[in-house]
């Protein structure tokens, strides 16, 4: 029954498979920020749009210290889909265990750092004083559930690595119907507010954990998942390292810039501050649905890699390319057009939707070049190559970003949310045109490489 689930990606035709990989993955990303918008509107609408603010407000901070630690699950993702694509059994074994391992590891230590430290970097993003006890006690609640959310992460990179996006869906649906089953009761029932909201939240990911963890405890041998076996295998987890590492740091960098631009945005009011959070919520659908292009291009491009069929990469590129683009003008445009009846399902003030239109009018009618970037960057890590589209990233898009904020909202005639919002389009489109140059030279390199290998194979 296992390999009903599963893909070989190295046969047939790129395009279909990708589609038949991403769909189930993007349904997963939807349903998934569907039950988060339903937490921010409960909010809204039975607690009010402080509260809805106050939590809308920590999504920079629990992406920071998230980021790191969900970034490593990619390199689960390359390792396991590399030794899918070799039928290497051994392989797969130590990186069921080794990465289930860490899961449990690197939730353990989000959850004490940010228990303790979450209140603290909350002020030093400049949240609004009227915002900060419930948003405190928001993330303080959150931060312990987030060994669950690593559990399913990285158990979701293993099926992932062997074509299998249909049963993390499953999983997610089960946890997401509860979340809104468990808000509705502590929020509109008991009166809980936050608390109610974040109480779901863990108890909702704690069952997606326990179905991840399930479901590989019966796979077939090579990915079945013993918890007596569970271990640090040393070659396994340096290799998930090599590339999970550099994909945390981008992911946790890239956060910090957006807590620059959060902090920039909190100086504006509260008014500004619930039209963002609405507007980022919005925007989390979009991204949600491209970013299912670039998990596409890791595991495609690991099991090709594994595989040795090099020959097909390019193809995998054009269509994760051409994906990505038709999907970002589509959805982005679509939230643009409908963007006041979008807002509205969010908050009924007038000022909170005007102030939502603001940031959506910049960002989703250009979110496509997000989506192009960071297919190269998932092109490339799945060929092996992770720290040099961190660098690029790092420069092209946070550094310009921070300088953005350091000298040209500075300015009086500049010190707008458009001049803030408008940090993220050109980082993306410079970002993406430096990708192109670093994928080029790294293909060329591969290719005179595996050439060399064929002649010295012939003589």
């Amino acid at each position: 029954m296992a390999k009903n689930y599963e893909m070989d990606m190295c046969s047939g035709p790129v395009l279909k498979k990708m589609l038949m990989f991403s769909l189930p993955l993007m349904a997963s990303g939807v349903l998934q920020l569907l039950f988060n918008a339903a937490d921010v509107i409960i909010l809204g609408r039975f607690a009010g749009d402080n509260s809805m603010g106050a939590v809308g407000s920590t999504s920079s901070l629990i992406n920071l210290l998230t980021n790191l630690f969900v970034g490593l699950a990619v390199g689960v993702n390359v390792v396991a889909a590399r030794a899918h694509g070799a039928n290497s059994k051994d392989d797969m074994h130590e990186a069921v265990h080794t990465s289930m391992l860490l899961s449990i590891i690197s939730g353990a230590l989000l959850a004490v750092v940010g228990f303790v430290f979450a209140p603290q970097i909350l002020k030093l993003m400049n949240a609004a004083e009227s915002q900060l006890p419930l948003a405190s006690q928001y993330l303080r609640i959150y931060f312990l559930g987030t060994p669950a959310l690593m559990i399913y992460n990285f158990g979701s990179a293993i099926l992932r690595a062997v074509g299998d996006t249909k049963r993390p869906l499953y999983f997610l649906t089960a946890a997401g119907v509860l979340n809104v089953l468990l808000n509705i009761l502590f929020v509109v029932a008991f009166g809980m507010d936050v608390v109610g909201v974040a109480l779901a939240t863990i108890i909702s990911q704690c069952l997606s954990a326990a179905l991840t963890v399930i479901c590989l405890t019966k796979e077939r041998e090579e990915i079945r998942l013993d918890l007596k076996k569970l271990s640090l295998n040393k070659h396994t987890l340096i290799s998930i390292i090599k590339v999970g590492l550099p994909a945390g740091v981008q992911g946790c960098i890239f956060s910090m810039s957006n807590v620059l631009i959060q902090s920039s945005v909190n100086l504006f009011g509260d008014i500004t501050v619930d039209g963002n959070s609405a507007a980022q919520s919005i925007e989390g659908f979009i991204y949600m649905a491209m970013n299912t292009f670039y998990q596409a291009a890791i595991s495609f491009t690991g099991q090709h890699v594994g595989a040795k069929r090099y020959d097909r990469i390019p193809r995998i590129l054009l269509c994760a390319l051409g994906s990505v683009i038709v999907t970002g003008l589509v959805l982005g445009w679509a939230a643009f057009i409908f963007g006041h009846q979008l807002l509205s399902i969010y908050s009924d003030s007038p000022e909170v939707i005007e102030a939502g239109i603001n940031r959506v009018r910049v960002i989703c009618t250009t979110y496509a070049f997000c989506g192009m970037m960071d297919v190269m960057v998932g092109m490339m890590r799945g060929l092996g190559h992770s720290t040099v589209p961190m660098v690029v990233s790092l420069i092209g898009a946070c550094g310009l970003r921070v300088l953005w904020l350091m000298t040209a909202f500075q300015l009086p005639e500049f010190h707008n949310t458009f001049t803030i919002y408008a940090s993220y389009p050109i980082s993306w489109a410079l970002t993406f045109l430096a990708h192109v140059v670093c994928y080029i030279v790294i293909w060329t390199r591969l290719k005179r490489s595996l050439k060399a290998v064929e002649t010295a194979n012939g003589l």
